[in-house]
């Protein structure tokens, strides 16, 4: 009983953390320590990648017509040629996969050359409590920044989003590369910051979670479903399903009321998470 109580909690704080911009990683080392499982026990890395899973499939429903528009499912999908792409000027078309491409190549390339050092290093304590400090202080630069008229905001929508927005807010995804620091943080400020709306940068943001989450997650499935065993089955079900619901509900009350919700009040979290962070497990 006591291994599905913790897999109800740990499935409601993926569901909560992995598409806010307060960082899923920074929570879950947190939430396991309390739990009392070490940071190298197979099972709950594998548990963990099983909920994020669940996590994505939750923002693929919410986005299901979006996606089929993007793959040529719908009457509202267009194409784009090689001769009409250009990094320089401003699309004339809905968003389309290369807008996608340009989101996801930088952070996915990145992760693959650094894969070693990321896994090595990067999940050691300090480095996640300086990165959850650092993305709060980038969050609100970012909103000051736009707020005090230094940076003009000039899409609007997902579908004003220029191929050269694109690939900026590509490359600044890269920082979420640092654990701690927020997949969602990192590409919403950064979409802020080269001139797109609030509600623009988080519907790609949460658009590009998909592959470069899928693609992420599917390749540490294929290294440890071996670890998915008969006999904790159940754990795994359990935490699945609470963390797709909890991350629907979190994903639908955020976009609905994200004009109420600013990026500081998550900066402000952020560092109370680092202070509970250094009192729970640095010290």
């Amino acid at each position: 009983m006591g291994d599905l109580i913790n897999a109800v909690i740990l499935g409601i704080i993926e569901g909560l953390t992995e598409f806010l911009p307060v960082s899923s990683s920074g929570h879950m080392i947190l939430a396991n320590k309390l739990l009392g499982y070490a940071h190298d026990n197979q099972k709950i890395i594998t548990f963990e990648i099983v909920i994020q899973l669940a996590a994505i499939l939750a923002i693929a429903l919410i986005y299901r017509q979006r996606i089929a528009s993007l793959l040529g499912m719908s009457r509202a999908a267009e194409t784009v040629t090689m001769k009409e792409f250009s990094l320089n000027k401003q699309s004339k078309r809905k968003l389309n996969l290369v807008h996608i491409a340009l989101g996801i190549v930088p952070a996915l390339g990145l992760a693959y050359l650094l894969k070693d050092i990321i896994k090595g290093e990067g999940f050691n304590q300090t480095p996640v409590l300086l990165s959850l400090v650092v993305g709060g202080i980038y969050m609100i630069v970012a909103e000051w920044l736009v707020r005090s008229g230094r940076i003009r905001t000039v899409s609007e929508t997902m579908d004003d989003i220029t191929y050269k927005q694109a690939f900026m807010i590509g490359l600044l995804q890269c920082l979420s590369l640092w654990p701690g620091y927020s997949r969602s943080g990192s590409t919403i400020a950064g979409g802020m910051l080269v001139g797109t709306s609030y509600r623009a940068a988080a519907d790609f943001s949460f658009l590009m979670a998909i592959p470069i989450m899928t693609v992420a997650t599917g390749y540490e499935l294929l290294e440890n479903y071996k670890y998915i065993k008969g006999d904790n089955l159940t754990f795994f079900i359990v935490g699945f399903l609470v963390s797709f619901v909890t991350a629907w509900l979190v994903i639908v009350f955020f976009l609905k009321n994200i004009q109420k919700i600013k990026l500081k009040h998550f900066a402000i979290y952020r560092f109370v998470l680092a202070a509970l962070f250094w009192l729970f497990i640095m010290r």
